[in-house]
């Protein structure tokens, strides 16, 4: 039987309840449905509205009910229920008869649904937290195992400057720790109660909404009940934080797809997080990299969707809102199996170092650093920076690097280079220079992964 079924003189169509009814997607809503109706039982037995014999009877059937649904979660959709909260009430009914239909008093599915909700972003929140720590993790041990192997860095997929794998390492932990200060912040945001503030207007019962707040976890109550049940900021919240967090897990896939390329040949992954082809029998793809990038664009998606879907919502609850689980279930459930697959690509992953230490000594990498030698020397940057313009144009067309240039010829794009000039082109020079704070040098490379280590 529906909740609502009194004003209603025929029943709903097959259609519209197919349509309507939520509980294939809220049923994993379940144990915070039960805990939630405990602690509003307990709330109603404070103002009078049960005794403390009904409130005991009320707990001891929710509890029995959520170990049923624990070991066979098939019960709930097999109930053909509305909603989660109406398999609640109408299993709570059959245990206890009548006493069952005293639980909603002064309770609205408005309120029911969203403290539902917000204790299920606080638990899930909670675990999405402790997979990007171990990301974080991951990466810090790679930086640790690696911290020396030079590699080159990019700008436009171009060889660039030599930086250290550990400094590449390193970038990503800033990136996944931002992730992780965001999702916090929004946790904080999503702590307040909305459970007493009925559908919209706030119930008739004078409890302590303070106090029931504290019986569930929560920080505070909410301070209106308009606002409270038409408030979806934390799913919108929480879905920005995922498609920011899964950009930085599809960037880290890019650049790791990349190196493990065979133009690249960067890195080796292992065995078990790669697949192969059909028809190629050589072929090692970086499967679990490209699903994680693949992913990311569905994660997007959840967040535009819960987007558009409030845009133009008017006070206080509209059925629109229902649509609110499914894309959030679907973003936690992808970001968490990435986060756990990155991290499980990052231990398996080994470095090539000479090649990528070939890779770093080509492409003229040390270029900026003949510009800070001429600079040294007194010349102006701009105009240094077109003299060695010109010498790697040189360089490009004999194919020489830089340091293979004889002196003479050096000195015929400026005469205020001197033999001491081939001390600044080495791989070891350039990397040591970048001793600033934030820099590539090992010094400044170390010195951070000790920080890392120190918060980790």
């Amino acid at each position: 039987m529906a909740l609502w079924g009194g004003r209603f003189s025929q029943e709903s169509s097959a259609l519209f309840k197919l349509f309507n009814d939520s509980l294939p997607v809220d049923y994993r809503l379940i144990e915070q449905d039960i805990v939630g109706s405990i602690a509003w039982a307990s709330a109603i037995t404070q103002v009078g509205v049960l005794t403390t014999e009904e409130c005991t009877q009320l707990h001891a059937a929710l509890n029995e009910l959520l170990a049923e649904t624990s070991e066979n979660p098939e019960l709930i959709i097999a109930s053909g229920a509305e909603d989660i909260h109406s398999f609640v009430e109408q299993s709570l009914i059959a245990k206890v008869g009548d006493l069952g239909k005293k639980l909603h008093t002064g309770r609205s599915r408005n309120d029911q649904v969203a403290t539902d909700l917000k204790l299920w972003c606080k638990k899930e929140g909670q675990e999405q937290l402790e997979l990007l720590a171990k990301l974080r993790t991951a990466l810090i041990k790679l930086a640790e195992r690696e911290i020396d192997a030079v590699m080159p860095g990019y700008t436009h997929l171009q060889r660039a400057q030599p930086v250290l794998f550990g400094h590449w390492c390193l970038a990503y932990v800033e990136m996944f720790e931002r992730d992780i200060s965001r999702l916090e912040d929004a946790l904080k945001r999503a702590d307040t109660c909305p459970l007493g503030t009925g559908a919209l207007a706030g119930t008739a019962y004078p409890m302590d909404r303070v106090k029931l707040a504290q019986s569930l976890g929560f920080a505070a109550p909410t301070l209106n009940s308009l606002d409270t049940v038409s408030d979806r900021d934390h799913v919108v919240e929480i879905c920005s934080d995922a498609s920011i967090s899964m950009m930085h897990l599809s960037r880290m896939a890019e650049d790791l797809i990349f190196f493990n390329s065979g133009e690249a040949g960067f890195i080796e992954l292992d065995d078990e997080v790669t697949s192969g082809s059909s028809l190629m029998p050589q072929k090692k793809n970086p499967d679990a990299l490209e699903l994680i990038r693949g992913k990311t664009g569905r994660v997007y998606g959840s967040l535009i969707g819960i987007l558009t879907t409030m845009k133009a919502l008017p006070l206080a609850y509209n059925k629109d809102m229902q649509e609110d689980k499914e894309g959030l279930f679907d973003v936690m459930d992808s970001w968490a199996i990435c986060l756990e697959m990155a991290a499980l690509v990052l231990n398996g992953l080994q470095v090539n170092r000479e090649r990528t230490l070939v890779a770093a000594q080509q492409g003229y990498a040390n270029s900026t650093e003949l510009a800070d030698y001429l600079v040294a020397k007194g010349m102006p940057f701009r105009e240094a920076h077109h003299v060695v313009g010109e010498a790697v144009v040189v360089a490009i067309a004999k194919q020489t690097p830089l340091e293979d240039l004889p002196l003479e010829e050096l000195q015929s794009f400026s005469a205020i280079i001197e033999a001491d000039v081939y001390e600044c082109l080495t791989i070891e020079s350039c990397l040591a220079k970048r001793e600033a704070l934030g820099g590539t040098s090992l010094p400044q490379v170390k010195s951070a992964l000790a920080g890392k280590k120190a918060n980790n």
